[in-house]
């Protein structure tokens, strides 16, 4: 069986990676995307979901501050498209992800 957070860790690793390649023209990711990342490293670490974490954008528990929330979906736009040529499993994944039920955290932890 495959680690799910680490897989989305990998996912948004690599969103994050065609972004800041494409619009701050690094061959490394610049500081900026650098601590972006980071944040959302830090955020899939303490999702309370764990491995049965929803998509984000489905997910009952809003997590991101609003600044970050606002640029994590500028990169999702920006990079989704190119997910689905440069990273095709990752893409995939990702959007059959996004279809996935949402279970309530409070039975959960039961």
């Amino acid at each position: 069986m495959f680690d799910r957070i680490a897989r989305e860790k990998k996912t948004v690793e690599k969103m994050i990676s065609i972004y800041c390649r494409y619009n701050h023209r690094t061959a490394e990711l610049c500081n900026e995307c650098s601590e972006m990342l980071s944040y959302a490293h830090n955020k899939l670490d303490k999702c309370p979901f764990g491995s049965d974490k929803p998509a984000c954008n489905n997910c009952p528990v809003h997590c991101y501050r609003q600044q970050e929330k606002e640029k994590i979906k500028e990169i999702m736009r920006f990079a989704g498209p190119k997910m689905l040529t440069k990273h095709p499993f990752l893409a995939i994944m990702h959007l059959l992800d996004r279809n996935r039920e949402v279970r309530d955290l409070k039975k959960q932890k039961k």
